[in-house]
């Protein structure tokens, strides 16, 4: 299969008109192949299929829920929307609750009907009370290495979120980030309890500014110490609602084109409309596509990021960036870099094509086309 006279975007996130050649789910050459025959896709773009590595659910489905058939529902979902490949997300809940999620997880793996899996983010249940946001206050519990590995022995752990400034958090990261990418997430950390966890395993933060200490002039808080260390990566919500466009445009600044990771946060009423749902146990309240708890509390979001992608254009930040902060820096923070994120010769043809005004006009997940 030939996809023919388009735009291009490829290794170095350049443009470039090219075909692309695509054998067994892999992208076999990036050329011109003028006399084969293929699909004509002149005056379209194609850019690196898109990763989401922080997703609790859509369409009414919940990846805590230890339910295969609502993994598989998100997997649709998200082939529908861009994303070609994900970590589904769990809560803080019991250990026995996430038991169940992981094994409804790697019940899918390798079988998914969408957007292929690449392993859990596992968001909790070692994080702060005191940022836990829409987290269950009633699960949280210290930072526990032999609950991580009976964990991970189920399924492949990829993120693990924690807060830093916890009695035992700097022990933990040292010993699983030799497994997985340790990530500062739902934590009261002062500026030096942070820089603390990025010198001792922790190369991650979970949407930054959001359930963390905020930047002050006097206290800088977690986020300066993400901007302070240039080998951390740092995890944004991008529907205009967690964090302003400006906000935005700063962390892109400061974070350069190799550091920043557009995620959703997504929950289950994503793909949805305004109402009650449930996330991690609790009610979560949908109105204008913002939920939040019964207090107020923001709680996850109702977006996908081939939406956010495009938020970022309008907020002004570079087409580049953007792109690369949906594709390759996210595989980079799970370790899937080496067989996608790109588009280059070898890897796997997870491949957007978008029309004039940038809508999805095709989607190939492994070189088969979805959409």
């Amino acid at each position: 299969m030939i996809i023919k006279n388009a735009t291009v975007w490829g290794e170095d996130f350049s443009p470039v008109k090219k075909d692309i050649k695509i054998s067994d789910g892999l992208i076999e050459d990036i050329g011109c192949f003028e006399n084969e025959d293929g699909t004509d896709f002149s005056g379209c773009t194609v850019v690196p299929g898109f990763i989401d590595i922080h997703i609790h659910g859509a369409r009414l489905a919940d990846s805590s829920s230890g339910n295969a058939e609502e993994i598989q529902t998100i997997s649709r979902y998200l082939a529908e929307n861009g994303i070609t490949s994900f970590c589904p997300t769990t809560m803080t809940l019991p250990e026995e609750t996430l038991t169940k999620a992981f094994e409804a997880v790697k019940e899918c793996m390798g079988k998914e009907e969408g957007a292929y899996i690449h392993g859990i983010n596992m968001e909790g249940p070692f994080i702060s009370l005191g940022k836990k946001g829409a987290q269950a206050a009633e699960h949280i519990r210290r930072p526990d290495v032999e609950e991580f590995n009976r964990l991970n022995t189920i399924c492949p752990i990829k993120l693990a979120d924690i807060a830093p400034e916890e009695d035992g958090a700097v022990e933990f990261a040292k010993a699983v980030s030799k497994t997985c990418t340790v990530s500062a997430a739902h934590t009261s950390a002062s500026y030096e309890e942070a820089r603390l966890g990025f010198e001792n395993g922790f190369t991650h933060a979970t949407h930054l500014f959001n359930a963390m200490t905020p930047i002050q002039n006097r206290a800088p808080g977690v986020p300066t110490a993400v901007f302070d260390d240039e080998k951390a990566t740092a995890e944004l919500i991008c529907d205009g609602l967690h964090n302003h466009p400006a906000i935005l445009r700063m962390a892109f600044s400061l974070l350069g084109e190799d550091r920043a990771v557009v995620i959703s946060d997504s929950m289950s009423a994503a793909g949805m409309g305004d109402g009650e749902y449930e996330l991690g146990g609790q009610t979560v309240y949908v109105k204008n596509g913002k939920a939040t708890l019964a207090d107020g509390t923001i709680a996850a979001s109702t977006t996908n990021i081939f939406a956010e992608f495009k938020n970022l254009l309008e907020f002004g930040i570079d087409f580049k960036a953007a792109l690369k902060a949906c594709t390759i820096n996210p595989a980079r923070v799970v370790g899937a870099d080496k067989f996608t994120g790109s588009i280059e010769k070898g890897k796997r043809a997870d491949l957007l094509v978008l029309d004039s005004d940038l809508n999805l006009k095709a989607v190939y997940i492994g070189g088969k086309q979805f959409v």
